[in-house]
């Protein structure tokens, strides 16, 4: 087993659970729009930057969309969705995940985000973690969104590690493709549990302190 020196988590889906917030906000845009959206196509948005995820709902747009109505539909997506997430707050982080990362930091591991979303700061101080992390990478610095390794490969030089000593935590395919990508040892947890791109299957996120030789809690 690696001697791993950095974890880097994804946000969404991994330390907290925004897809109904997601979900809410994109479907009153995709109804303004007469556009058909359901659970199974928000499902493909996943790790997806916003302009990528507005493109896969667009597949089922009867037109051509102006440049700048996208980066209008885009921005009132994302109000809205900050909008829901100001409901959340410390009681949305599960004890178990705050109780693993603070074992993971005790064990000398350093911890970063590499999300694709420009929120992630402003959900990690709702959730009560503002500060928490010694590195965030995030969709406001990147130019290209999972599979691209770019994020974690961002998240790694923040934390000042290279890649091969990071492990990454991942929920969906696209981020554990990127993780491989980077040249990075990947852990899937959630729907990514199952994914034969994992080197690590949690079922629980606790689980992750075997993956990087911890004492368990």
């Amino acid at each position: 087993m690696k001697n791993y020196h950095g974890v880097i988590f994804d946000l969404d889906g991994v330390i907290c659970h925004t897809d109904a917030y997601h979900y809410q906000a994109w479907k009153q845009v995709a109804d303004e729009l007469g556009i058909y959206f359901d659970e199974s196509i928000n499902n493909r948005l996943r790790g997806v930057s916003r302009m990528e995820s507005f493109e896969i709902i667009l597949e089922r747009y009867d037109g051509v969309m102006e440049e700048a109505d996208k980066i209008r539909y885009t921005s009132k997506k994302n109000e809205i969705y900050k909008e829901l997430l100001s409901n959340m707050s410390p009681s949305d982080l599960s004890p178990e995940v705050k109780e693993t990362l603070d074992k993971l930091r005790e064990n000398g591991l350093k911890l970063a985000i590499g999300s694709s979303s420009k929120n992630a700061c402003f959900i990690l101080e709702r959730l009560g973690l503002g500060g928490y992390f010694d590195a965030i990478s995030d969709g406001n610095q990147i130019a290209r969104s999972k599979p691209d390794p770019e994020v974690f490969l961002l998240a790694a030089r923040l934390i000042g590690e290279e890649p091969e000593h990071c492990l990454v935590v991942e929920d969906a395919k696209a981020g554990l493709m990127a993780a491989k990508a980077g040249g990075m040892d990947a852990a899937g947890i959630g729907d990514a549990s199952g994914c034969e791109l994992a080197d690590y299957h949690l079922m629980t996120f606790k689980e992750l302190l075997a993956a990087c030789n911890c004492e368990p809690i």
